[in-house]
């Protein structure tokens, strides 16, 4: 039998060469226009990362997207929004293909546009000139104005929350034809207009009394609505048991700042109900969304109510599915993983870290398989010991703690080959800009090392997770080259899906993914 040593050494003349350089000054793989966009669409936040700003990758979306065909874009589009419950990005495509394909924006938009709060970017980016335009023009006009029409009262009441431009503005961009007196009367009132009071909805009608004397049960009304006024901590009680149980979880600090929780009872109704495994089945809370209301928790929030937030985070990752067999995690731990994870954004800068990212992939693939080993690296791989059974943050904190250091994605897989390991998948999490790896034949030192890896364990995989995708990897998956790595770009929670379908054979890729989405023209 050959030396698989000295069989893999001369495969690894064979491997693609590196094409371009990271933003970190490191070699690397280009990813292809298709690929570049589904990972930008479904991760990018618009902001600026630690190696590159908003504006460079606002500039690296649109290139990408005008290099692809556009129905491309529109599969990308749907699935950022529909399974990524992204924001801008899907936006953001469907306004470039009112553009260059009319038609699919059609259909797009009544997928990617479905809030208020959609709307608003819409039309944002629209008038923002960033497509091409600056006015919504005849056909995105008219579907502005069939969501208008076709929303219930309850639905414009949630969009009128924000500005910039306001439900208001639309409204007076696009005019929608009101089909009863009550629809009238409501537009009147957004936009300042005389109205007929009788007409006014009754959430609406019971609002403005309330505002007139205060003394006046609160209105069902979208609590922002309410939090610009002078309220009692009774009143933000009330306010507390109408949220729903997403908005709950998102204002524990405001409701700990405004009083709520001195109130009788409303720290035992607020645990429960967020600790609740039949409002959780309802609401399906993913992992990601509850580590990041517990990074934000202030200490003002009673423990009560974040040991109920623990609670559904531990039952989050319990869904998570099982990758089999001898699993090895990666998690990234040199300096720039500190970074927000969706990049600086004034007002908006997210408290999770992507090194708190690291930490809740090893996290959940320990609770589905205790016997999953986690090899932290920076320069190398670092000893760092996680408990299966502890809580993320805590095993968070012990990555964070290594302190930093420069990033060779490498060193975990040129570790296992040093031990000879078994392995069958292996999922590097990392902000994939390598730099201190050594520069071997032309390809990166990682497919080297993976290539070697490979002699020993044909059926093994690769999922590199990509927290702030640049536009590179270390590991191609998408040049018809390799069909046991797979590229991630970005962190949602749809990516525990989308790895266990990878480990089990049903997807080849990210691309892949992206493309089973449906577009029906109509």
């Amino acid at each position: 039998m050959a030396n698989k040593t000295l069989f893999s050494s001369a495969l690894a003349r064979f491997l693609p060469r590196a094409d371009t350089v990271n933003q970190a000054g490191g070699v690397a793989y280009a990813y292809g226009p298709e690929a570049l966009l589904a990972q930008l669409a479904a991760t990018g936040t618009l902001s600026d990362g630690f190696y590159a700003d908003a504006e460079t990758q606002l500039a690296k979306a649109l290139e990408a997207a005008r290099a692809v065909d556009p129905l491309w874009v529109a599969k990308c589009a749907v699935y950022a929004r529909q399974s990524g419950a992204m924001k801008d990005m899907p936006a953001l495509l469907a306004a470039l293909l009112s553009v260059v394909e009319p038609d699919l924006m059609v259909p797009v938009f009544r997928r990617v546009v479905d809030n208020g709060r959609m709307l608003r970017t819409f039309v944002q980016i629209m008038r923002s000139g960033q497509v091409g335009r600056t006015s919504l023009g005849s056909r995105p006009k008219r579907l502005v104005r069939e969501w208008l029409e076709n929303a219930s009262t309850r639905q414009l009441m949630q969009a009128a929350t924000g500005n910039d431009p306001s439900l208001a503005d639309i409204v007076k961009m696009v005019h929608p034809a009101p089909a009863s007196a009550e629809r009238r009367a409501f537009y009147g009132w957004l936009i300042g207009k005389p109205y007929d009071v009788a007409a006014l909805p009754a959430e609406i009608a019971a609002f403005e009394a309330w505002k007139a004397d205060r003394s006046r049960p609160l209105p069902d009304v979208p609590f922002e609505w309410l939090t610009a006024f002078d309220l009692t901590a009774k009143q933000w009680a009330v306010m507390a048991e109408r949220m729903g149980w997403q908005a709950l979880r998102m204002n524990l600090n405001t409701l700990a700042r405004k009083g709520a929780f001195q109130i009788d009872g409303v720290t035992q109704a607020v645990a429960a109900r967020l600790s609740d495994e039949t409002a959780m089945a309802k609401v399906r809370p993913a992992p990601y969304q509850l580590m990041t209301a517990l990074s934000q928790v202030g200490d003002g929030v009673p423990l009560a109510v974040q040991a109920a937030l623990e609670t559904a985070l531990e039952a989050s990752l319990a869904r998570v599915p099982k990758l089999e067999g001898h699993v090895v995690v990666c998690p990234d731990v040199s300096g720039s993983m500190s970074s927000p994870a969706t990049g600086y954004r004034k007002g908006a800068t997210s408290v999770v870290r992507c090194i708190d990212i690291a930490a809740l992939v090893a996290a959940a693939m320990l609770r589905s398989n205790p016997q999953t080993r986690v090899l932290p690296f920076e320069n190398r791989v670092v000893d760092v010991k996680l408990d299966p059974k502890a809580r993320v943050a805590v095993n968070a904190a012990k990555l964070a703690a290594v302190g930093g250091g420069g990033t060779s994605v490498s060193a975990p897989l040129e570790l296992l080959n040093r031990e000879k390991a078994k392995v069958d998948v292996v999922v590097i999490v990392s902000d994939n800009e390598s730099w201190l790896d050594p520069g071997r034949r032309g390809a990166t030192a990682t497919m080297n090392e993976w290539t070697r890896l490979k002699a020993r364990n044909p059926g093994a995989k690769l999922i590199c997770i990509d927290i702030q995708p640049y536009g590179s990897t270390q590991a191609p998956d998408s040049k018809g080259y390799r069909k046991d790595i797979m590229n991630v770009g970005g962190f949602t929670d749809a990516v525990f899906d989308t790895m266990a379908r990878f480990a089990n054979g049903e997807a080849r890729d990210w691309v892949e993914v992206v493309n089973e989405v449906e577009i029906e023209m109509n």
